[in-house]
């Protein structure tokens, strides 16, 4: 009795440390998981964090540049030897100088003109950090199209194991028919041969069915970051969806506010910033500065401090800054090129999908109508295999269609879903 109570005991604890690590979660739970656990999106906000470090690397060029450093000094003999004469003994008197010293100093310089190469650099730093955005933007929408395409796969496979459910029970009342046709003399063993091996390739669509959600929801946890052998999910049953004209919006309008569109202008914008760069690169600078020195070389402690201003002028640079110049003129075209052939097949990516959502919603109609007519076919020949007017071959036919017909609406719903989530995507809807 002892033995049998440890035994419940272990059964009951080993139960709830299986409930607690069992996670069920939704679409809405796993998108949520996805946003936060992702690797691919994990990387992106590291790129955003370092180019937002570069603009403020890039605005610190604005400021004076400041530089300090000291010396010390130690010959091995005076640097500078001199013998004077003295003019009451006229005996010379030798002096030496620089021997050891030390010397300090520090300048600060303050940039009054760059070519406009700091007020530049710094735009396309910003804009730098807003391509970072627009790209973390665009991998969240792929990553949130991923995590639906894997969820419903999972649906898909889990509705396509309750319809084999559904068929098993099914034919385990073919089953009682053969039974009974068999004991009336007017079926023959061979037709129960014939339904238990539509009872075996059930068992074997299953087993491959089970195979198949296990191997998605492994991935779908990789995705998300979860352990995908506790992972179950939790959803509606599919439903006829509603007609895709509430969700239709003109490709035009839509393309606009895609991250492709923000990631194309800010193209654009950089290679205009780059030209002027590069022809700043060409243009005089000016900068003012002051510094303070300090030395005892001489034997005696100086310092002094001074202002002073430089101009610098590239001469030699225009002989190939000229071309340089040129190659951002045309890198400046190829770019807005780029945008216009970008943006028109982004329309014609927007009109695609468009006819893609509608055609699924077609389908979800034929597969519906599918069904009434092969679940109608099923009732007919069970009847008049009863009756004895149907052939069992007839009855295994009307069965497989029937599993068709459910399997097609099943993936019908599925592809309906993915295709409104693509659309949607595109539209920003």
């Amino acid at each position: 009795m002892k033995q049998l109570y440890i035994t419940t005991t272990l059964l009951i604890v080993c139960a709830a440390l299986s409930a607690q690590t069992t996670q069920t979660l939704t679409l809405d739970d796993c998108k949520r998981m996805a946003k936060e656990n992702n690797n691919t999106l994990i990387g992106k906000e590291l790129e955003r964090r370092i180019a937002a470090q570069t603009a403020k690397e890039a605005f610190t060029h604005f400021f004076p540049t400041v530089e300090a450093g000291g010396t010390y000094v130690n010959l091995n003999e005076p640097l500078i030897e001199m013998a004077l004469p003295n003019p009451l003994t006229g005996t010379p008197i030798g002096m030496s100088m620089m021997k050891s010293g030390k010397a300090a100093s520090i300048t600060a310089v303050q940039p009054l003109f760059a070519g406009g190469q700091i007020v530049n650099g710094n735009k396309l730093a910003r804009i730098g950090k807003e391509v970072s955005d627009l790209q973390y933007e665009q991998a969240a929408d792929e990553v949130e199209r991923h995590t639906e395409r894997l969820f419903r796969q999972v649906v898909q496979l889990e509705e396509k194991l309750k319809t084999i459910g559904a068929m098993d029970e099914l034919i385990r009342q073919v089953r009682k028919d053969v039974e009974l046709a068999i004991r009336a003399g007017v079926a023959t063993r061979n037709d129960l041969l014939r339904v238990e091996l539509q009872e075996h390739e059930l068992e074997s669509q299953r087993l491959k069915v089970e195979n198949g959600i296990g191997v998605t929801k492994l991935l779908l946890g990789q995705h998300i970051g979860t352990d995908g052998t506790q992972l179950q999910i939790t959803y509606d049953a599919p439903e006829d969806p509603e007609s895709p004209l509430i969700h239709y919006v003109d490709p035009h309008e839509a393309v606009l506010s895609r991250p492709e569109t923000g990631l194309l202008d800010r193209n654009l914008h950089a290679g205009r910033l780059q030209k002027r760069i590069e022809i700043g690169k060409r243009l005089p600078s000016v900068g003012v500065g002051g510094g303070y020195f300090y030395n005892d070389l001489m034997g005696s402690d100086k310092n002094f401090g001074m202002i002073f201003a430089n101009v610098k002028i590239p001469i030699s640079d225009w002989w190939g800054g000229s071309h340089a110049i040129k190659k951002q003129a045309w890198k400046l075209k190829q770019a807005e090129i780029e945008r216009i052939n970008g943006m028109e097949l982004m329309v014609v990516q927007t009109e695609q999908a468009w006819n893609e959502l509608q055609e699924a919603y077609k389908q979800t109609l034929v597969a519906k109508r599918s069904i009434a007519s092969a679940s109608e076919n099923m009732r007919v020949n069970r009847e008049g295999y009863k009756a004895g007017t149907v052939t069992l071959t007839d009855v295994l036919d009307a069965q497989s269609l029937l599993q068709q017909s459910r399997d097609k609406q099943t993936e019908a719903l599925t592809n309906y879903g993915l295709k409104l989530t693509e659309y949607r995507l595109l539209t920003g809807r």
